[in-house]
């Protein structure tokens, strides 16, 4: 199985953080993330021993601030793309 999982989720939260969270579970996968799209927001979970838990921090991607990821996506709805690149490097050098 893959070690990281990403759903984009605009109509289908509910079953993203149900039905496909428990598949993946049973699959093995080390991490699943839903991204709600509407209201940028991560829902991350850690996968272990077919059983899950949130997680603020990425463990598949070592250190990674789930909530660094969300800042970016709130950003991206008002600014440039290349000013919230520009931006997210800033906050992965520092």
């Amino acid at each position: 199985p893959p070690d990281l999982v990403i759903e984009i989720s605009k109509s289908t939260l509910n079953d993203d953080l149900g039905n496909k969270r428990l598949l993946y579970e049973e699959l093995g996968v080390s991490e699943y993330w839903s991204v709600k799209v509407n209201d940028p927001q991560i829902f991350a979970f850690e996968i272990i021993d077919r059983g899950s838990k949130r997680i603020d921090i990425s463990k598949v991607l070592p250190n990674l601030k789930l909530a660094v990821l969300e800042s970016a996506l709130q950003q991206a709805r008002t600014r440039d793309q290349s000013q919230v690149g520009r931006w997210l490097i800033s906050q992965f050098q520092g």
